[in-house]
């Protein structure tokens, strides 16, 4: 079944903060294999003019689609998780993500398209601390073989 169309341009917030905390910001670094110690250590952060330990730049993608939940999940949209595998993610930091913040999301579908016989959907999350904007991320999910015309 095709992805509806029509949920191009719908918005979604989350509707719980994210507390990013410094053992999150640990925890992530060393999984990645990167110890440099602005991500570990408050004392270098702060003499680089940070208020706390530093985010790797890849750590928003540990909220998830926290906004996007209620959308991606909607019945109407038809979106079959059986069938999603991850395209690619992008985020542009506005700022860097430091121990303390407190993010808020909202996410949008932005584009629906036919790639042969899967179809792509963009997401674009706007990610905000205290209404501050903090970083823009674009995930795009495949729907593999949902295209128009496809079974």
């Amino acid at each position: 079944m095709a992805l509806n169309r029509s949920f191009v341009g719908r918005r979604a917030a989350s509707t719980a903060p994210f507390d990013v905390t410094r053992g999150d910001i640990k925890r992530f670094a060393l999984a990645m294999g990167d110890s440099h110690p602005v991500y570990l250590d408050p004392a270098v952060a702060q003499s680089l003019g940070h208020p706390d330990v530093v985010a790797p730049p890849t750590f928003l993608i540990s909220m998830g689609n926290s906004a996007g939940g209620s959308l991606l999940s909607d019945p109407d949209l038809g979106l079959d998780f059986s069938r999603v595998v991850h395209g690619e993610q992008g985020f542009e930091l506005h700022r860097p993500v430091c121990a303390g913040d407190v993010l808020a999301s909202e996410i949008r579908i932005d584009q629906i398209r036919d790639a042969g016989h899967n179809e792509l959907l963009t997401l674009i999350t706007e990610v905000t601390s205290a209404g501050e904007r903090v970083a823009t991320v674009t995930n795009t999910l495949v729907s593999r073989g949902t295209a128009a015309g496809q079974s």
